[in-house]
C-alpha cells in the first residue's frame, strides 16, 4: 500500500466519486445528522471519514461540533447529537454507562482497532540505565533522570483533564507507590508534549503518556527513539478483576483499545442504512497516525483534513464503495 500522504497528493477536493447506489434510491435523503467529536482536533479525519459515507448515502450533514467527551456522550444519549466516531473502548466505558450505556445507544462493529497506550521514556536512557518498568523511578536517581524543573520528582507528561486517560494516570501513579517520586504534568496535552519533544532533541531523558493512532508516534518513533514502559501489576480504577496483561506477557498498564462508533439509539433504528454503515466502516489505525503526523507538519486546517479524508477515500475506492452499497441494502429489508 502506498503511504498515505502520497495518496492524498493525487486527490483533488469536489473529486467525483462513483456509486452503484442511484440518487433516487438514497436513504438518507432528507435526513439531518448531527456529529460530533471531543477537543482532540485529530480525531477529526476519522469523523469526516464517516460524515462523508453519511453524505454519500444521502443524509444532510451539519458542521461537526467540537466538545468536551462527557458532553459529547451526554448529547448523543439525548438526541442533540447523531453520533460520535471516537468511543474508546474500554477507555471510555464508565462515561458510555453514565450517559445511558446500550439503553441510550446503537453501538456495532469496531471503526478503529489495535489502539495502544502507555508510558514512554526515551531508548537511549532506557538502555544506559536499563529501565524497563516505570517502578523502577522509586529510586530516586532514577526519577532524578527526568526531573526538569529541579525538584528531584520525574516529570511525567500526563493528558487532558476529562480525556479518561488521567483518571488512569492518577490511579497508577498512587497505586505504584510513585506518588512522592513521580510528578504527573496535566493540562494542555499539544502543549507539554511539544516541550517534552524539545528536551528529547536537546539530549535530555524524557518520560511521557501517550497513546496510538497519534502524531507523537510518528515523532519519537517507538523502537526507534523511544520504548514503552511496562508496569509492576494491573491497575484500572473500579475494575479490582483488570487484567491489562498482553498476550506476549508484557504489560504496559492499559488494555488495547479500539475506537467505536457511539449513535443515538432511537435515531439508528430509524435509519437503518446509516446504523448499518457504523456497524461495518473501518479504518486502520496506521493511517489516522499518517494523517495526524501530516497535520502536526502544518496541514492541520479544516481544509486540510476534508482533503486528507477524500484522499483517503480514493485511495480505497472499491472498499468505500462496497459500505455504501452495503448500507443501502439494509434500507431496504
Amino acid at each position: 500500500m502506498k503511504p498515505l500522504s502520497k495518496l492524498i497528493s493525487f486527490t483533488v477536493l469536489g473529486l467525483a466519486l462513483t456509486t452503484t447506489v442511484q440518487a433516487a434510491d438514497l436513504p438518507g435523503k432528507g435526513v439531518i445528522v448531527r456529529p460530533v467529536q471531543s477537543t482532540v482536533a485529530e480525531e477529526m479525519f476519522q469523523t469526516v471519514i464517516v460524515d462523508k459515507a453519511l453524505q454519500r448515502l444521502g443524509y444532510q450533514i451539519e458542521p461537526i461540533k467540537q466538545v468536551d467527551y462527557n458532553v459529547a456522550y451526554t448529547a448523543v444519549a439525548n438526541g442533540d447529537a447523531t453520533f460520535m466516531a471516537v468511543n474508546w473502548d474500554p477507555l471510555h466505558a464508565t462515561k458510555y454507562k453514565r450517559a445511558g450505556g446500550d439503553k441510550a445507544f446503537y453501538r456495532r462493529g469496531y471503526y478503529i482497532t489495535g489502539a495502544a497506550q502507555g508510558y514512554m521514556i526515551d531508548k537511549k536512557t532506557a538502555e544506559k540505565y536499563h529501565i524497563t518498568n516505570i517502578a523502577q523511578l522509586k529510586d530516586p536517581k532514577l526519577a532524578k533522570l527526568f526531573d526538569s524543573n529541579g525538584d528531584g520528582k520525574a516529570d511525567l507528561t500526563g493528558c487532558n483533564p476529562g480525556w479518561g486517560c488521567e483518571t488512569v494516570t492518577n490511579y497508577q501513579i498512587k497505586k505504584f507507590g510513585l506518588s512522592d517520586i513521580v510528578e504527573l504534568n496535566e493540562g494542555n496535552y499539544s502543549a507539554i508534549i511539544a516541550d517534552t519533544i524539545s528536551r528529547y532533541r536537546n539530549g535530555k531523558p524524557v518520560l511521557y503518556y501517550t497513546w496510538t493512532p497519534y502524531w507523537v508516534s510518528g515523532v519519537l518513533v517507538p523502537g526507534k527513539d523511544a520504548i514503552w514502559l511496562e508496569v509492576p501489576f494491573s491497575a484500572i480504577p473500579n475494575d479490582p478483576k483488570a487484567d491489562t496483561a498482553l498476550p506476549n506477557g508484557k504489560n504496559y498498564g492499559f488494555r488495547m483499545n479500539s475506537m467505536r462508533i457511539v449513535a443515538n439509539k432511537a435515531w439508528a433504528a430509524k435509519n437503518p442504512a446509516a446504523a448499518k454503515l457504523f456497524a461495518i466502516i473501518k479504518l486502520s489505525v496506521n493511517d489516522v497516525s499518517a494523517e495526524n503526523l501530516m497535520m502536526r507538519k502544518g496541514q492541520s486546517s479544516e481544509e486540510d483534513i476534508q482533503r486528507h479524508a477524500e484522499g483517503w477515500i480514493n485511495a480505497h475506492q472499491a472498499l468505500f464503495d462496497h459500505w455504501i452499497d452495503e448500507a443501502a441494502k439494509a434500507a431496504t429489508h
